[in-house]
């Protein structure tokens, strides 16, 4: 069967978890009920070690398969929630005011717990499967705090793998592909000093408004004229805001800020240089002062050609169809900080999309997990142990 029957068995004990977890959502680091839930259930299945507190509020268990091979495959699932009020109504909804698992990481760590409850049960593989709960998904960076807290070395591992759940992606559907599957994710404020004064009299101004006005649009060739055209870029301007509230003044100072993101590294790297090349001139133009703070976020996400060659085979098991291949996409994915660690390592690993079938984008109120795609995820997980280390 390409999922296991033993799987199918711990479906509905997998579904009760993913809304208990689902009604507790937290934030951040800030997860004492769902990394205490995570930790006991870990220990009550007969992992081989359980450590917490990696990376400040992460989880890593160990659970060591039949065979003697010194192996250790890593799978990550993402636990933090977001600052969203819930509207799904849903009988098991967020009970914590203003917080919601609007992304599906209550999903995610209730389909890992499910493989470590199976591969504990079953332990066909040889050498080490870890499991690896992340704190902080949600730009928090959990995924670096937890690469500088030795992750990767400490528990020997050499690939490491995730997946994410897609909606509007066929329910229990794979896909996948070699390279960039997230875009970095860099953030700007830009701050625009001119010379205040009454709208009246502009001459004697001068005026940040028009300024911001004009770096907006200039700001926009980047990615128009400076940019390959079969390279993905995106830069947008996504705040506005000045220091006066009257609508017959020119105020003294105007800040911008918003974000650019990126599919390469090298596209990276161009876009921040000519964001402050393009303020350089427009300051330079009009007279005025252009500061900008220029704060790298999340990596590109990139799947080792191997890795990713190995999960969609995995996938191909579990679904008994060929695995599609995925459309990278702009969002950012600090999974790229444990991709980077192990590559660096020599190994790599790879990131999946999991079909959430038909419902509400991700971050969304409405959004909710679809419990019918639990089993493809827990035997994706599975597969990949026991495939990537057999007996």
């Amino acid at each position: 069967m390409p999922i296991p029957a033993r799987i199918t068995e711990l479906t509905p004990q997998i579904t009760h978890w993913r809304r208990a977890l689902h009604r507790v959502p937290e934030l951040g680091y800030e997860l004492p009920q769902t990394t205490a839930f995570v930790a006991d259930k870990l220990r009550a299945m007969g992992c081989d070690s359980v450590t917490t507190a990696v990376g400040r509020a992460g989880i890593v268990a160990e659970i060591i398969g039949k065979g003697k091979a010194n192996h250790a495959i890593a799978l990550r699932a993402d636990m933090d929630a977001l600052p969203i009020t819930e509207a799904t109504g849903a009988p098991y909804a967020s009970e914590m005011l203003g917080k919601m698992h609007a992304c599906g990481h209550d999903g995610h760590t209730a389909m890992l717990l499910g493989a470590a409850q199976y591969l504990c049960e079953t332990r066909q593989f040889s050498g080490r499967a870890v499991l690896v709960f992340q704190p902080a998904e949600e730009g928090g960076a959990g995924g670096l705090a937890m690469v500088q807290d030795g992750l990767i070395p400490r528990f020997g591992i050499s690939e490491i793998y995730a997946l994410h759940n897609m909606p509007n992606q066929a329910a229990g559907t794979f896909a996948i592909n070699s390279g960039a599957m997230m875009a970095s994710a860099d953030f700007f404020d830009i701050t625009i000093t001119g010379r205040g004064g009454h709208a009246a009299m502009p001459q004697d101004a001068i005026d940040a408004v028009l300024i911001a006005a004009y770096l907006i649009t200039a700001l926009q060739s980047i990615t128009s004229r400076n940019i390959d055209p079969l390279d993905a870029a995106v830069l947008s301007v996504c705040m506005i805001d000045t220091d006066s509230r009257a609508p017959n003044v020119l105020p003294q100072e105007v800040r911008l800020s918003g974000t650019a993101r990126a599919l390469s590294a090298p596209v990276r790297d161009a876009l921040e240089v000519r964001l402050r090349a393009v303020c350089d001139g427009v300051a330079a133009t009009f007279g005025a002062q252009i500061l900008v703070d220029y704060q790298r976020g999340y990596p590109v996400t990139v799947n080792s050609p191997d890795q990713a060659g190995f999960a969609g085979e995995a996938a191909q098991v579990v679904t008994g169809q060929p695995t599609a291949n995925a459309a990278p996409m702009m969002g950012a994915e600090d999974f790229s900080y444990m991709l980077n660690a192990s590559a660096q390592n020599g190994f790599g690993g790879a990131y999946m999309f999991l079909g959430n079938g038909h419902s509400a984008m991700l971050h969304h109120p409405a959004y909710d997990f679809n419990d019918a795609i639990i089993p493809a995820g827990v035997a994706w997980f599975a597969a990949l142990i026991e495939r990537r280390m057999p007996l």
